[in-house]
């Protein structure tokens, strides 16, 4: 690792420009509204678990965190320039579909040198309900032991008929940390993996709700 909570060959300064530009640009387009910022821990192992309904909450998420973080995203998204600026600022390159051991051994170790990962346990684009989880984020927790943090993001869809409204209102709720205990053996993950699914299904529900409430619309 290297040393300052983001993997091997990241640049700390390009990352923290990094989070200011994702934190600030997209303002223009978006009313943001963060609620629950004061639950993010200071410090420790961390691992932040989202919803995920387009492509705008990783980016949304990662500079909204007050700590520095390192992503799992999808490999497709390494191309390039844009791949190898998103290496440079920490982020951790996942092929979907296959069983690929070394961005999780990435995250692992990000985890046990204090930092913080995020990961969207749906592990594709959909509707952020979080009805299905993928076990990544339950193997990370039993592997590193690291205190799990939920983020539920609400108003970034467009509208069904394709027309995206002006400044649409986007909510993003942090929930409470908590510190699952993921048992051995496949049963182990995948009651860890329900676990983790529940509570983060549970806060986007509380979004929704509040959203509804207030006249917001659900996503």
């Amino acid at each position: 690792m290297s040393g300052d909570g983001l993997p091997e060959g990241s640049v700390g300064t390009l990352h923290d420009a990094g989070r200011v530009f994702a934190r600030y640009y997209l303002r223009s387009a978006f009313r943001i509204r963060v609620h629950g910022r004061e639950r993010v821990p200071p410090t420790g192992p961390l691992l932040v678990i989202a919803n995920h309904s387009s492509m705008i909450e990783p980016q949304l998420i990662f500079g909204m965190l007050p700590r520095r973080s390192a992503f799992l995203v999808k490999a497709e998204m390494f191309g390039g320039i844009v791949g190898k600026f998103m290496l440079a600022i920490g982020q951790i390159p996942l092929k979907r579909g296959e069983i690929d051991r070394k961005p999780l051994m990435t995250a692992v170790g990000v985890l046990k040198d204090g930092g913080v990962v995020g990961i969207f346990p749906e592990g594709t684009r959909g509707t952020g309900d979080v009805g299905a989880a993928e076990r990544g984020a339950a193997w990370l927790v039993r592997a590193s032991g690291a205190t799990v943090l939920p983020v539920a993001t609400r108003g970034t869809l467009k509208p069904a008929d394709g027309r995206r409204r002006w400044r649409p209102r986007v909510d993003i709720l942090v929930g409470e940390p908590f510190s699952p205990k993921v048992g051995p053996g496949k049963t182990g993950l995948d009651q860890g993996t329900e676990e983790l699914r529940g509570e983060l299904a549970a806060l986007v529900k509380t979004l929704d709700d509040w959203r509804a409430e207030h006249g917001f619309g659900a996503v």
